[in-house]
This record gives structure tokens, C-alpha cells and sequence, in this order.
């Protein structure tokens, strides 16, 4: 599992889309990229989160910036979490979690006792140039895509 740091180049990736089609790092090289990593669709905290993303969508395109939901779930499932919630974010599906675990964020996690492997909450600011300019880890959702807004407005 790697462990990123800032300043490091972020690893590119090219995974399937909701609506079809692909989504990669590179693709977007020359403007900043909020890849925020979640846990599941349709979830409390996970649609919580997509929401205030899609909210703030007007401010961070103006800010010349691409949002990017990313979680093990299938396009398939991203289709019908965007559908419902009317999400205006980008969701790529890394169900082999390949990218997932090169960003450091596929995780031993812990419910009730019972140990398993899922998604930790983070979300990684990626510069124009392609290295991490900042990393938030074990995220609280609350004012959370308002916090990541005013850091790509100061890039």
C-alpha cells in the first residue's frame, strides 16, 4: 500500500465512468483535480458528501478545478447513486481497487469489533502540474467540500 506525501506525483489512473466511458488523471492535466475517495453509493455520509460536492460543482469549475468521486462500486451503481441524488460529480468505479490502493486508502477499518477492508475517507488536492498539493484523511464530511473550495481557490 502506498503511502502518498505532498509534493509527490499523483499516480494516473484510467477507470471506468458513470454514464459510460473512462475517467483518467492524465486527461486532465493542466488543471487542479479534487479526487475524493468514499466508501459506498447511497450511503448517509457518502451521499452527504457528493451532495455538498455537487453543490459547490459552479464554484470549483470556475476555479478551473475537476471533482471526482472515486469508491469500489460498479458504473452501474454510480449510475443509479447520481440518478437519485442528481449529482453533478464525476464517479469512477475501481472495483479491483488497483487505484484505490495506490493512493494508501484501501484500509483495515473496524466496525463493532469485527475487522475488515474498505474505503478510509480522504480526499488528495492535485496541482495543475500532477503532484498532491494537499491531503485530508479520515474526513468529516461536514464543511468539508466548503474546506477543499477554499484551498483550490488559493493554488
Amino acid at each position: 500500500m502506498a503511502e502518498l506525501s505532498i509534493g509527490a506525483p499523483a499516480p494516473d489512473f484510467d477507470l471506468p465512468r458513470d454514464g459510460g466511458g473512462q475517467v483518467s488523471l492524465s486527461a486532465f492535466a493542466g488543471k487542479p483535480v479534487v479526487l475524493f475517495f468514499y466508501p459506498k453509493d447511497d450511503t448517509s455520509g457518502c451521499t452527504t458528501e457528493s451532495l455538498a460536492f455537487t453543490a459547490l460543482a459552479p464554484e470549483f469549475q470556475a476555479a478551473g478545478a475537476v471533482v471526482i468521486g472515486m469508491s469500489p462500486d460498479s458504473v452501474k451503481s454510480h449510475d443509479k447513486f447520481i440518478k437519485k441524488h442528481s449529482l453533478g460529480v464525476i464517479l469512477a468505479a475501481d472495483e479491483d481497487k488497483s487505484v484505490l490502493e495506490a493512493y494508501g486508502v484501501w484500509k483495515e477499518k473496524s466496525m463493532y469489533g469485527k475487522k475488515y477492508m474498505g474505503v478510509e475517507r480522504t480526499t488528495v488536492l492535485i496541482g495543475a502540474d500532477g503532484h498532491i498539493v494537499r491531503i485530508w484523511e479520515k474526513v468529516k464530511v461536514a464543511g468539508h467540500a466548503e474546506e477543499v473550495l477554499q484551498a483550490v481557490k488559493a493554488l
